[in-house]
């Protein structure tokens, strides 16, 4: 088991950055194939990126390709979301999510969620 703990959101502004952080604790954080999803409001949960155990290869939406830069740091057990040149459109709350199955951007291959945290982008 692993236990997920997001932090970083807030509001801010287009065209400006966050990051977000996920800590993690209990199981190796290696272990996990880890990624980040976000739910809008009235929306489904969507695919924001996925990292896999090796940190070597990501996988971005290709709404988030250019502008969000996901990374691992092994020394910590944190997983990050860089957010640049934010839009409008990427107000959600994020999720930080773990999978001991798949390398995935579907939701339900992944077995462990943090809370979420907020993001909001104004106009």
């Amino acid at each position: 088991q692993v236990q997920l703990v997001e932090s970083g959101g807030g509001l801010v502004q287009a065209g400006g950055s966050l990051r977000l952080s996920c800590a993690a604790s209990g199981r190796i954080f290696s272990s996990y194939v880890m990624g980040w999803f976000r739910q809008a409001p009235g929306k489904e949960r969507e695919f924001v990126v996925a990292i896999s155990r090796s940190g070597g290869t990501t996988n971005y939406a290709d709404a988030e390709k250019g502008r969000f830069t996901c990374s691992r740091d092994y020394t910590k057990n944190t997983l990050y979301l860089q957010m640049n040149n934010l839009k409008p459109e990427d107000t959600a709350v994020y999720y930080c999510a773990a999978s001991t199955k798949v390398f995935s951007t579907t939701h339900a291959d992944y077995n462990y969620w943090g809370q979420g945290t907020q993001v909001t982008v104004s106009s």
